[in-house]
């Protein structure tokens, strides 16, 4: 009997054991589901989906399909960064699909600083961060123009609409008045050259980063946040960062391709054929009737036939994954922007290679990048678009009586050796071409040391390599030429160098909650090299021998050597203190002044963290900024040595009879040995802020920025240097302004979402110095040009190029009187062109500017739109300024006018009348797309998104000039003289992701 007990407390036992083995197993599942973005209903790779409490996980893959095994009472997690996480009870489901919307304001986001990256949560400077999520759409082919529009206190202004053409980038104004005022920008941990010094046959220096490789743009604005950079910092940092692999990640190949068409928006409104003839006719006084025969019969309208319709291509195909734990990225690119002006073109060829494997179980980590650039340039010529203006209209396009021009109508053809050369012929028979090659490169070892865990060990080695070789040539038959009547050639190269060494390390301690500690401290080594020729000379044959214009060939190079350190204190959570500096030493002054110190502190209070404000959940983020710091600028000149004596050959023109034979001499040049860098102190406070758990979020920032040591061109006495004029550190100026940038989520649901950012800037800027000691007769640095007059000037208390004008004189009708303008000294005298008589009269440079982008998506359907607006921008309309009935009819030849001259029928230019200084404040609509994604496109596992795209939509002003968003050109700033307007362009895009 106690046998068949044991024997059935065994079996008792058993049945339990299997009980609860079967229950146990009963509450376990097998989960399975799809992660999609909110934004486009595209399957995310790489979530995060893990067990609350666990490690029990896994990730998506390249469709954002996941499976999972978990207890029926589990909690999943699903989190990416960029994207609001969420948590799923599992209970009865089997499957979960989980929609991730993109984190508006995540203040958990990193963010990268100069050396390193922080919190968002944490920063302490002006720093704006703007990610591929938001860039502005459409036909972009340089990486600036993903960015115009979207920071407060960036003003972009692009060179016109070239194909591939450049931008001027300021960032809080400008810091100089001479020398340069473009931001250092940084690729993946590279400072590039500045824009100045790009090479000759480049018209962008971002021109070999693709805009598809892009994942962010980091602008640093105050001194606190870029005075670890030192002397390059004073105009503000741009950080660009590409796209990287991800780590687990299955391959994931992504297709995307456009194609555009584009045309001119309008012309300048010149007179036709029938007009000009009138003109002529109803001015017999003016123009001599014998002139008459030298009328054609044509309407020819000029501008149509050098413009065009062009159609442009790009396409770009990008590996990503990981292989075994080596996360990759791969991407081709190829690009084909035809220009509106006839024979003008760009074809880019780009590549670029992320690898970022670590070892050591993740003690070494290893990042290597590698971009690659080819671009075929062809420049035609932009001098026949002012040309297109001036052409007499009444002639036609070709003339059969003329071989030796090509078959093309000339003046010279009939005695007139300055008449208008033919804009067609200028436009397509140049040959203007140059191939650019660019590779950067770096390797980037983060290594945790063994016996520090806290302690990293950062190595950056780099490379910048630039090689041009173009020709701007003219056949013999064209007039177009500088050199001789006897056609042109011109060949250039140029190479750019710039090696890079960075080692730092960087200690990072959290002590408890209370206390946490980033500490940085490193050196750097950076060489410049450059080389370049231009040999420019007519074409040489049995009749015509060689003339030379130019034969020169330059080789230069400078040095940066700097040692630098950041801290980083948190206490509580709630005190932020950073502290940095740079001890920079630059091979472009002497011993004397060769280092400089550039030091910054910040403190920030993030008040939502205090007892008062924690539990009130309508604030998310309320943070106080206070920040100041010193920083520099050691690109003063296209002259690596300034301070030392130099001679320099004269150019032709300036030879000098020796033995009865014209000779190239050399003579010294003038020199400062004293010369130093300009120095900016910046002071900062700011307010960062987020609501309703940061749907609502934005900052403030106030800020005054003093430049001293500036640098200007001035009188000293004869016989202290080779010339009477030097230039030295003299000067300050100041700007001063203040920021605003708001966001907020309007709507946001599973299948609807609407954001809307917006951002404000105001900035005074304003000279206070510019001589060693004051001189009331000083008028300050007067500009123009011979043709023009002075007609803008950079004055003590005023702005920089603020237009400097005569005070035009109005009748009882509101019309100008010609030549009649207010005697300001009350001298009497002359008074036109007198810079006596002269006033400033604003300025090219906007007071205000505003920001304004949404998105808006609905399921797999998707919109959004960029806008922008200057206010307080003036132009110096010089197109309708150079027009007058006195120039219409010209020794042996005649010209067109633009109509605006029936306005004010002036007889004789009147280049420096205010009336020409237009008032052109503007609203602008960058873009609008929209697009439709379609989820497991035809059956397979591909998704693809189709868009339309709008670009310069429209344009709202009130100045009377083709665009009144004019930039820096020649040297001039806000002076429009016919540049390569920019287009209208309309594009159709696909993404495909397999």
């Amino acid at each position: 009997m106690e046998l068949n007990i044991s024997r059935l407390r065994k079996l008792l036992l058993m049945l339990v054991m299997v009980f609860s083995f079967t229950m146990i197993h009963a509450q376990e599942k097998v989960v399975t589901g799809l992660v999609t973005d909110a934004n486009d209903g595209m399957g995310i790779p790489g979530v995060s989906v893990v067990v609350k409490g666990t490690t029990v996980g896994t990730t998506t893959d390249i469709d954002g399909n996941y499976t999972l095994t978990v207890d029926a009472n589990a909690t999943i997690i699903y989190s990416f960064v960029g994207y609001r996480s969420q948590e799923i009870v599992v209970g009865s489901q089997s499957q979960i699909n989980v929609i991730l919307s993109i984190e508006t304001e995540n203040l958990s986001e990193i963010v990268v600083i100069g050396y390193g990256t922080v919190k968002k949560e944490d920063k302490t400077g002006s720093v704006t961060s703007v990610s591929s999520k938001d860039f502005n759409k459409g036909n972009i082919t340089s990486p600036q123009d993903l960015l115009v529009g979207k920071s407060a206190g960036v003003v972009i202004t692009s060179a016109g609409g070239a194909p591939g053409s450049g931008s001027t980038i300021r960032i809080r104004g400008g810091s100089s008045f001479n020398a340069s005022n473009d931001p250092l920008i940084i690729v993946d941990g590279m400072p590039i050259e500045s824009v100045g010094n790009n090479v000759s046959g480049s018209s962008n220096a971002l021109s070999f980063i693709n805009p598809n490789d892009i994942e962010t743009f980091t602008v640093l604005k105050d001194a606190s946040s870029t005075a670890i950079y030192g002397s390059r910092a004073s105009n503000g940092v741009i950080i660009i960062t590409t796209k990287k692999g991800v780590k687990g990640s299955p391959l994931k190949v992504n297709y995307t391709g456009s194609i555009s068409v584009a045309s001119a928006i309008d012309y300048v409104d010149v007179y036709s054929g029938d007009q000009l003839r009138k003109i002529a006719v109803d001015h017999p006084v003016l123009y001599d009737p014998l002139n008459y025969n030298k009328l054609g019969t044509e309407n020819t309208d000029w501008q149509k036939e050098i413009f065009r319709t062009a159609i442009s291509h790009d396409h770009n195909l990008a590996f990503s994954g990981s292989k075994k734990s080596v996360p990759y990225r791969i991407s081709l690119g190829y690009t084909d922007q035809t220009g509106i002006l006839e024979n003008t073109d760009m074809q880019r060829y780009t590549g670029s290679l992320n690898l970022n494997p670590t070892f050591l179980n993740d003690d070494l980590k290893v990042n290597m990048n590698a971009k690659f650039m080819m671009t075929n340039n062809n420049f035609g010529d932009d001098g026949a678009i002012g040309s297109a203006i001036s052409m007499d209209p009444t002639q036609p396009i070709y003339d059969t009586n003329a071989p030796e021009f090509g078959g093309y109508y000339q003046w010279q053809k009939y005695g007139a050796g300055l008449g208008t050369p033919n804009p067609v012929e200028q436009a397509k028979e140049v040959n203007n071409k140059s191939d650019v090659y660019r590779v950067v490169a770096n390797l980037k070892l983060n290594y945790t040391l063994p016996f520090l865990r806290d302690m990293q060990a950062n190595l950056n080695v780099a490379t910048d390599y630039t090689e041009s070789d173009g020709h701007n040539n003219r056949p013999i038959t064209s007039p177009s030429t500088i050199v001789s009547s006897w056609g042109k050639l011109s060949d250039y190269t140029a190479k750019n160098k710039n090696n890079l060494l960075d080692f730092y390390l960087n200690y990072k301690k959290e002590f408890n909650e209370d206390n946490r500690l980033d500490l940085t401290g490193g050196y750097s080594w950076q060489h410049f090299e450059r080389e370049s020729t231009d040999y420019t000379r007519s074409i040489e044959d049995a009749d015509h021998p060689l003339q030379v214009d130019k034969n020169t060939a330059s080789e230069t190079e400078n040095y940066l050597v700097s040692f630098f350190g950041r801290m980083n204190y948190a206490l509580k959570n709630k005190y932020l203190l950073t502290g940095t500096f740079r001890y920079d030493g630059s091979s472009r002054f002497s011993e004397d002044n060769r280092w400089g110190f550039f030091p910054s502190a910040a403190f920030a209070w993030k008040m939502h963290e205090e007892s008062f404000l924690k539990d009130v959940d309508a604030v998310s983020d309320l943070k106080i900024r206070l920040g100041w710091g010193i920083t520099g600028q050691q690109d003063i000149s296209d002259n690596d040595y300034p301070y030392q004596p130099q001679y320099i050959s004269s150019e032709q023109g300036y030879y000098y009879p020796i033995n009865g034979q014209f000779t190239s001499t050399l003579r010294p040049n003038t020199y400062d040995p004293d010369i130093k860098w300009e120095e900016t102190t910046t002071q900062n406070i700011g307010l960062d802020f987020g609501f309703l758990n940061n749907r609502i979020n934005g900052s403030v920032d106030y800020y005054f920025r003093e430049t001293k040591n500036l640098l200007n061109n001035v009188t000293i006495p004869s016989g202290s240097n080779f010339s009477n004029r030097l230039y030295t550190n003299v000067g300050s100026l100041e700007n001063k302004g203040f920021e605003v940038s708001l966001n907020f989520v309007a709507i946001s649901t599973p299948d609807m979402s609407l954001n809307i950012g917006m951002n404000y800037t105001h900035n005074d800027n304003k000279l206070t110095k510019l001589l060693l000691t004051d001189d009331p007769n000083y008028i300050g640095v007067p500009e123009g040009s011979g043709m023009t007059g002075v007609t803008q000037i950079t004055r003590v208390g005023e702005e920089a190029h603020s237009f400097f004008v005569n005070k035009q004189i109005y009748d009882s009708n509101g019309k100008p009187i010609e030549g009649l303008y207010e005697d300001i000294t009350g001298k009497g005298g002359k008074i036109s062109g007198d810079n006596a008589n002269k006033y400033v009269y604003h300025s090219p440079t906007p007071k205000d500017i505003f920001g304004l982008s949404a998105r808006f998506n609905y399921k797999q359907f998707d919109m959004s739109t960029s806008l922008r607006a200057n206010i307080g921008n003036y132009v110096l309309n010089q197109v309708a300024a150079g027009s007058s009935y006195d120039q219409i009819q010209q020794i042996g030849y005649w010209k067109n006018m633009p109509t605006n001259l029936s306005k004010t029928n002036f007889v004789k230019r009147q280049f420096t009348s205010d009336y020409f200084v237009e008032n052109a404040s503007f609203l602008k609509m960058d873009n609008i797309s929209a697009g439709y994604t379609f989820n497991k496109f035809a059956g397979k596992d591909i998704n693809a998104r189709v868009s339309f795209t709008v670009q310069n939509v429209f344009t709202i002003t009130n100045y009377s000039g083709l665009d009144p968003e004019v930039g820096e050109k020649d040297d001039r700033f806000g002076v429009d003289n016919n540049f390569y307007p920019r287009p209208r362009t309309f594009t159709l895009g696909v993404n495909l992701t397999f």
